[in-house]
């Protein structure tokens, strides 16, 4: 038997029910969600290593013989052992090389069954709690097609509160916090916990509207993804869904 929803409007109120796609009762697969997100990651994954000539790039000469000491390659203004990995300022002994393969190869079936998995957890309400997101009412959310036509922030904000979801997003603004490590030096100060993610069937406004609510994630429902669904390899993620997108997802997942 398939599963009904209840589709709600921007102010929170039920107008009809719509029979899900089969896609929302898939297997609970997070072993297969977890090898999808980690390839999905290793694809952004730069290859990185020493300059070729570094620790080598030395004027040297082999002193050999005869001298009391190690035949090893030596400074030609001192007696500095230079090149060898033992040496101060030598070359690394087994440096990290950028020829190293680090995409992370997934077969396509098994994407598109970590993708179907993810989009059925956001319709289970015990695998959403375990992320710690808070919500009131029930799951699957689904708001009628308006919505992707708000252009204006605060509009969203009174949206979210009456699909019973804002209370997660202040959630991951309280929760906001300095990115320990160097990244904080590097643009990436701080870190912030996802919070809802919005999937529609087209943009009217919505993403440009939505995206500095802290946590809020806004995807068109072609370009949707397994990270997203699960971030951090951890699926359940509290999700908004358009009518138009849930009815796209029939089509494209069936």
């Amino acid at each position: 038997m398939s599963m009904l929803a209840k589709v709600l409007n921007l102010k929170g109120e039920v107008v009809e029910e719509i029979e899900l796609p089969k896609v929302f009762e898939e297997e609970f697969r997070p072993d297969i969600i977890k090898r999808a997100v980690l390839s999905l990651q290793s694809h952004r994954r730069q290859p990185y290593g020493p300059n070729p000539l570094s620790g080598v790039d030395y004027a040297w000469e082999n002193w050999g013989p005869g001298h009391g000491y190690a035949r090893v390659p030596r400074w030609k203004v001192g007696s500095r052992a230079v090149v060898v990995p033992q040496a101060v300022g030598g070359r690394e002994a087994h440096p990290p090389k950028v020829d190293k393969i680090w995409d992370k190869k997934m077969n396509k079936k098994e994407l598109r069954k970590a993708l179907r998995s993810a989009i059925a957890a956001t319709a289970n309400a015990e695998i959403i709690r375990k992320r710690n997101h808070i919500f009131s009412g029930e799951v699957p959310k689904i708001v009628v097609d308006e919505i992707s036509g708000i252009k204006k922030a605060k509009e969203v904000v009174e949206v979210f509160k009456a699909l019973g979801v804002m209370e997660d997003i202040e959630r991951a603004k309280e929760r906001r916090r300095y990115r320990a490590g160097a990244g904080k030096m590097r643009g990436r100060r701080y870190v912030t916990k996802k919070s809802v993610l919005l999937v529609v069937r087209e943009d009217n406004g919505i993403i440009k509207a939505a995206k500095n609510l802290p946590g809020v994630d806004v995807v068109l429902v072609k370009d949707l993804n397994v990270e997203l669904l699960a971030p951090g390899a951890h699926p359940g993620r509290l999700t908004v869904w358009s009518k138009g997108a849930v009815e796209y997802l029939g089509e494209w997942l069936c």
